[in-house]
């Protein structure tokens, strides 16, 4: 599968070692708004570079666009790659909406292309771990889940803070497709949301040495504390926030009937996963064993060229990403309205096991 990655920012570093060593996957090209860049990430990866987006876009050398621009320009980015023929996967989130989530789907229907989206750390080994124990009665029937995402925020170290105080960025839109997206992938689709929401803080301050001093003006809510409802009935909740300081709650928790499970960050590939179950005195480190547990961005993508040679369907899937948007949208507009939002779409539990 001939990928071009367009966009040349702070994640495609990961994604540019990884996706040359993932097999079947072959880069041919990268791009950016900003050519210059383009031509840095090309000099350090030893792949070929293109002037603009338009002409990695318009390549025959291209089977596959990965689309690693900024979120507001992920919509326009990956139309216009599924318009020129080319599969396409993004990065997180989808769209900064629903209807523009929507259009992506449905051009992919029409053109009989495949559309996914980051994350793919689910399919990691810690978390597939974790789906491993759920599914195998370790912790008898789940009933609930606790996620949390605190932090200070990047505006101290990334070189653009601006992008994540943004609409389509926050705490939530930035970092809780991670928690989302794992829950769908190990507990089910979400069926109804409530939230509060808030904004502690009307503007930040930039650390990066470039930048430093510098005002970010904050459009967003920066502490979001959601309650969902799945499909199954099993209800939890999940927090994200960039207005905390320190924290020692775990990342993410599910609880069922004979136990509980302290899933690893997220945001990453590997553990820790721990399990007590009732009449153990204490947690078990439950050992991993997978070459996935390091940092393996890009895995979604070597899954969609499989999943596209062998007819399957990918994991992390266009619909899977458009149902965590609904879920991001919903909590969201719950906090504005005080009202519970019901969720439209599902998602399939995608395939277990680590991608070999």
């Amino acid at each position: 599968m001939r990928i071009g990655v367009i966009g040349c920012g702070t994640i495609s570093r990961i994604y540019l070692k990884n996706l040359a060593n993932f097999p079947g996957t072959e880069l041919v090209m990268v791009s950016d708004l900003d050519g210059e860049r383009a031509r840095r990430r090309s000099e350090e990866f030893g792949v070929p570079w293109v002037e603009s987006p338009e002409a990695c876009l318009l390549s025959n050398d291209v089977d596959l666009i990965v689309n690693l621009t900024i979120p507001e320009a992920h919509s326009e980015v990956s139309l216009a790659a599924l318009s020129a023929g080319k599969h396409v996967y993004s990065e997180k989130p989808l769209a900064m909406n629903t209807v523009q989530g929507r259009e992506i789907l449905e051009m992919a229907q029409q053109k009989g292309l495949m559309a996914g989206a980051a994350p793919d750390t689910f399919m990691g080994a810690g978390l597939q771990k974790c789906r491993e124990l759920i599914d195998a009665g370790a912790i008898g029937r789940p009933v609930s889940f606790t996620g949390t995402m605190l932090s200070r925020g990047p505006e101290r170290w990334h070189p653009n803070p601006f992008i994540f105080y943004r609409q389509g960025a926050g705490p939530l839109y930035d970092l809780g497709p991670y928690y989302l997206t794992t829950i769908v992938a190990l507990l089910g689709s979400v069926a109804q949301v409530s939230s509060m929401t808030s904004k502690n803080f009307s503007h930040r301050v930039a650390g990066h040495r470039d930048i430093q001093g510098q005002h970010i003006p904050v459009e967003i809510p920066t502490h979001v504390m959601a309650h969902l409802a799945l499909e199954s009935g099993l209800i939890g909740s999940l927090t994200t926030s960039f207005d905390v300081a320190f924290t020692e709650i775990p990342r993410l928790e599910i609880y069922g009937t004979e136990g509980t499970l302290s899933c690893p960050d997220p945001n990453t590939f590997g553990g820790p996963v721990r399990l007590r179950t009732i009449g153990e005195d204490e947690w078990q480190d439950i050992p991993i064993f997978s070459t996935y547990s390091v940092n393996s961005r890009g895995l979604g993508v070597w899954d969609m060229a499989e999943s596209i040679e062998r007819g399957w369907e990918t994991r992390a899937n266009g619909q899977q990403a458009y149902h965590v948007l609904e879920i991001m949208e919903g909590i969201l507009t719950a906090g504005e309205t005080k009202q519970q939002v019901t969720i439209e779409s599902r998602a399939k539990r995608p395939r277990a096991g680590v991608p070999v």
